[in-house]
């Protein structure tokens, strides 16, 4: 059973991507960064599911959105200042690591109420929880979207890099053009 759940893997991967893939000229030669559709077809994800996970993102200040029909999600601030745990805090809203149910509580043998000696403090399987999210959260703290992007540089080739960086380009020019032919529209 996973902690977290999967928004918080495609949410990490949509924000390095748009650390790595500033997005492509659209007809008018504005960079449009990419859009959710972009992200969720170049993952394989519903369109549906990860503009709800990019909601989440814009709501907590990590993203905002671009506007009209050529429009797309830019990182809010700089990557080095986003840390992991920032997503994780978005995408899954402080889940707890540790649920404790205070299970010491409930022994048969305790009758009416458990004595004292057993409810005292805390329990010491929930101490040991709560050290261990404490520490998990720590770590995530310090990891920003610029440690994770400068720890995948040297592992992506950078023929792929060029792949990756030319299917955006030509996603947003795309955008781009059904923007310019709106508004060719409009004016007419």
């Amino acid at each position: 059973m996973a902690l977290y759940g999967a928004n918080v893997e495609y949410g990490l991967h949509c924000l390095l991507l748009l650390v790595r893939m500033p997005g492509g000229a659209g007809a008018d030669g504005a960079t449009l960064p990419p859009s959710a559709g972009d992200l969720a077809a170049y993952q394989g994800v519903s369109p549906s599911y990860l503009a709800k996970t990019f909601t989440r993102l814009e709501k907590a200040g990590l993203v905002r959105a671009t506007e009209g029909a050529g429009g797309g999600f830019e990182l809010a601030r700089p990557a080095a200042e986003i840390s992991v745990l920032d997503v994780v805090d978005a995408l899954e809203g402080g889940r707890k690591l540790f649920d404790c149910q205070d299970v010491r509580h409930r022994c048969i043998l305790y009758a009416d109420a458990p004595p004292a000696w057993a409810t005292s403090g805390t329990c010491g399987i929930h101490a040991v929880m709560l050290q261990a999210e404490r520490q998990m959260r720590q770590v995530l703290g310090a990891t920003s979207l610029a440690d994770l992007a400068a720890g995948l540089a040297p592992k992506v080739p950078a023929e792929f890099e060029r792949q990756a960086r030319a299917w955006f380009a030509e996603r947003a020019a795309r955008r781009g053009n059904r923007r310019a032919g709106r508004a060719g529209k409009d004016a007419g």
